[in-house]
């Protein structure tokens, strides 16, 4: 169970709904006699999962309140007392987020429990229904526990009874989420401070003596608030851990031989094939463990040594590709049990084998923070949480003093493994239907930044599939399509909204056959006017998360090919660069709007578009920004020092709009590209004016290198 942060959806939140009865309504003086809650996971009440416990309050129960709620002195006789009633009900909670109906009053009780007992309580982050109920449903004639339940059709069992009640305000607050989502608030913290918007119900909570019913987000939005994360988990690709090449052996080889290669290497697992050689596809392989070898010989004895190794091999293999994040592979192994990974190429080719023990110096410090949950998730709900650990994390990493560009590429990776994730839902999901498997070959890609691995925190869906044949309209483009509708809804119920622009792979421009892609660039690249190009641009940013890499990889190398060889093209994208806005006031001041400046508009935008427009003119077969300035460079195509300025803006205005983007999620304020220049040090105001001087170059230095 991962802990709560702003960020999490309100869909994916693990809470627990509380309710409690007391000896009276006076929170000061008010007894608990009883305690009741149920969890609440992934959008449903968890039945299965209650707490309930009476308590003996120590003073007689008035018989006005037994009247009600019909708990009496004999029944309370014997019972917990209050502290150790609250530190059962602690431990049940277990960090976890509380909801309750009207639970300003809980709060307050408990807090003059702990008081009078001496108990130290920790208050946990709460939300109200009562309060959100007012967000989406101000019209209601009240906000009673019954007209809620009433209004939202939930059946209240046992009313007065606290695990009675807290199954109703849980159920209610599951049946808000979607009301709230439709009016902009998703996330815990959105919910917070849309809560504490409500000044005058706030108020009349403070004047009856209650707690604030909801907790403030910026409790919990600091930078320390994940902990210590372990950076080297971060900094490094699979690819600098793996054994490789992997050591195969033929399957019909004596077990006793496999156990002499291993003892020979040093190693703990090798692979079997018929051919016995590296290099080929996954599927052609087996894995053997020395695990696998000594239960074999434990229960075969002797006899155990002649057969053949293949018999006792693994398969399907388990994989990471060597390209991820040393994360990946720990959070793998830790979701499946294992202690070996093979790791592919980006062909899905055997490349090497990453073991636990290659990985056990990261184990050894802070947290890793993220882990393998994304390749795990069942649905829109499990996505959901486990993108939303995203700000926290790239908050950790930045004080960790990370190059922000790592961190991005770190986002990207995550967004790409939803990408990718959302497909394989949708394909089982159109096998559950009866359409069947894919009719052919084909490849889910991702453009713009996530293609270039460069995703900040808001990203929105840059998406599109190649697939091998058919016509326009034609079963297979019919059967994509589908596909594609069934995609984005589960990207945008994730936390990765639809795109404003269409280029979404449901949208027919944005899918197609090899054929029909061919010719789509090439019309792109005759077109005459800028305004022509919109979006068309990011397809060249385009990388493959899914299915046959290979047609993604095709039609990567043809598209630039096509439109390095028309001079005009790039001239066009070249233009677009022309006309942008002053960052800067005629006194030199920064241009913001409500303290913020655009910093995507004034800064990202002109050098990742001029990086781009000067690969494609030169035919540099890159995506990262920073990889095509550099290429620039090796190439000694323009200037040095304009070039590494620019490439010294970009991760410094990354870098500021990670940091704002992380905060702002946690916070619960709206996400956007704008950075509030009040919260930058005087150093980082002097670096940013000066990166984006830098970046106002960008058309002189398109222009001077479009023939260089």
């Amino acid at each position: 169970m991962r802990k709560a942060n702003g960020a999490t959806p309100l869909a994916a939140l693990d809470a627990v709904a509380l309710d409690t009865e007391t000896t009276g309504l006076d929170a000061a003086s008010a007894r608990i006699v009883q305690i009741g809650a149920v969890a609440l996971a992934a959008g449903r009440v968890t039945a299965s999962e209650t707490f309930e416990t009476l308590v003996d309050p120590k003073i007689p129960i008035p018989a006005a309140t037994t009247a009600i709620h019909r708990i009496t002195d004999i029944m309370v006789a014997g019972a917990p007392p209050a502290d150790a009633a609250l530190r059962a009900f602690d431990d049940f909670a277990a960090g976890r987020v509380v909801i309750g109906y009207a639970v300003g009053f809980d709060l307050a009780v408990i807090e003059a429990e702990a008081g009078r007992t001496g108990l130290a309580w920790t208050r946990p982050r709460t939300l109200c229904v009562r309060l959100l109920a007012t967000l989406v449903a101000p019209q209601l004639p009240d906000q009673s526990l019954d007209m809620l339940a009433g209004w939202l059709e939930v059946p209240i069992a046992e009313r007065h009874s606290a695990l009675g009640d807290a199954r109703a305000a849980g159920a209610i607050f599951i049946r808000l989420v979607p009301l709230l989502a439709e009016r902009g608030v998703r996330t815990l913290a959105e919910a917070e401070r849309a809560c504490l918007a409500l000044t005058g119900q706030l108020e009349r909570h403070q004047r009856a003596g209650w707690a604030e019913p909801v907790s403030r987000p910026e409790r919990f939005a600091g930078p320390g608030a994940l902990g210590a994360v372990d950076p080297f988990a971060y900094r490094h690709r699979v690819s600098a851990l793996m054994s490789a090449p992997p050591i195969v052996m033929r399957a019909d080889q004596a077990l006793e031989t496999a156990i002499a290669v291993m003892v020979e290497n040093g190693i703990g697992a090798l692979f079997i094939s018929d051919e016995g050689v590296g290099g080929a596809p996954l599927d052609d392989y087996a894995i053997v463990t020395e695990r696998d070898v000594m239960r074999k010989i434990a229960s075969g004895g002797a006899a155990a040594f002649a057969m053949p190794v293949g018999a006792i091999a693994s398969r399907p293999l388990h994989s990471v590709r060597a390209s991820a994040f040393a994360y990946r592979a720990i959070g793998r192994m830790d979701r499946l049990k294992i202690r070996h990974l093979a790791v592919r190429d980006e062909d899905g080719r055997l490349a090497g084998i990453v073991s636990a023990r290659d990985l056990l110096r990261l184990r050894a410090g802070a947290a890793i923070g993220l882990d393998d949950e994304i390749e795990a998730a069942g649905g829109a709900a499990a996505m959901a949480a486990a993108w939303s650990g995203l700000p926290a994390i790239a908050q950790a990493l930045i004080g960790e003093e990370i190059d922000a560009r790592l961190i991005a590429a770190i986002v990207s990776e995550e967004l790409r493994a939803l990408t990718r994730r959302a497909a394989q839902i949708a394909e089982a999901a159109m096998l559950a239907e009866g359409r069947g498997a894919p009719p052919c070959p084909y490849a889910l890609i991702v453009l713009g930044s996530a293609g270039r691995g460069e995703s900040l925190l808001a990203p929105d869906q840059d998406n599109a599939i190649v697939f091998a044949h058919g016509a326009p309209d034609g079963l297979e483009d019919a059967w994509f399509s589908a596909l594609g509708e069934k995609i984005a809804p589960l990207l945008d119920a994730a936390g990765v909204p639809l795109c404003t622009g269409g280029v979404m792979a449901k949208n027919p421009p944005w899918r197609g056959s090899v054929a029909a892609w061919r010719e789509r660039v090439a019309e792109w690249v005759a077109r005459s006017r800028p305004q022509d190009l919109l979006y068309v641009d990011i397809f060249f940013d385009m990388v493959p998360v899914h299915g046959a890499a290979r047609l993604a990889t095709a039609l990567f190398d043809h598209a630039f090919q096509l439109a390095s060889a028309n001079i005009g093209f790039a001239k066009l994208l070249g233009e677009r660069l022309l006309g942008g806005p002053d960052p800067f006031t005629l006194l030199g001041g920064f241009a913001t709007v409500a303290g913020r400046i655009d910093l995507k508009m004034h800064g990202l935008f002109p050098i990742v578009s001029l990086a781009r427009t000067l690969a494609i003119r030169h035919d540099l077969r890159l995506r990262g920004t920073r990889e095509r300035l550099e290429a620039l460079i090796a190439k000694k195509i323009g200037g040095e020092t304009d070039l590494r300025g620019l490439i010294d803006a970009h991760g410094l205005v990354v870098r500021l709009m990670l940091a704002q983007q992380a905060r702002d999620l946690l916070a619960g304020v709206p996400v956007s590209n704008r950075v509030e220049i009040a919260a930058l040090t005087r150093d980082e105001r002097a670096a940013l004016k000066t990166a984006l001087k830098r970046a106002r170059l960008a058309p002189d230095i398109a222009r001077a290198l479009m023939f260089g």
